[in-house]
């Protein structure tokens, strides 16, 4: 496989039979990153990266990937809650276009709209403190991101 983006469909087309997925959650200060099993039915937090410069943050992906055996990425487009794309799709598909030369993996990005809301709820109901949901949100909305993913990939 190449780096390219590609759609669910096609990525489902491509995929080895084995091989782990890597979610993302870009944010403007942090990416939260989650992986899939080998067997890609659980998506699992894994690390928040602090964002430095472009090239700091593709290195510490490609480190990861690499570390994990990443067959592909699923990365969370922040979409408007009509559907339309604002700034923050537009800065998700520039950091795509950036990290896409750096990579051979595909990309599909996903409709990441209600994640961190989602995820936040969940926190809060598990009456986790204000730090602690600092400090996991943005791993844990990569989880649910890359979950839903893996959830419509089985019924592909």
């Amino acid at each position: 496989m190449t780096a390219s983006v590609l759609s669910l469909e096609e990525l489902a087309a491509q995929l080895p039979p084995a091989g782990a997925l890597m979610g993302l959650d870009l944010g403007t200060k942090t990416i939260g990153v989650a992986i899939s099993d080998p067997g890609r039915r659980i998506a699992s937090p894994l690390v928040v990266i602090q964002r430095k410069k472009f090239m700091a943050d593709a290195e510490a992906l490609v480190g990861l990937m690499a570390k994990h055996q990443v067959a592909a990425i699923v990365l969370g487009l922040p979409v408007n809650m009509d559907g339309s794309e604002g700034p923050r799709v537009q800065a998700t598909r520039a950091f795509t276009r950036s990290l896409l030369p750096k990579i051979d993996v595909p990309i599909v990005y996903w409709d990441e709209r209600l994640s961190t809301a989602a995820v936040t709820r969940t926190l809060l109901e598990a009456d986790a403190s204000r730090k602690r949901r600092a400090e996991v949100v943005d791993k844990m909305a990569a989880a649910y991101i890359l979950q839903g993913a893996l959830d419509r990939l089985a019924r592909l």
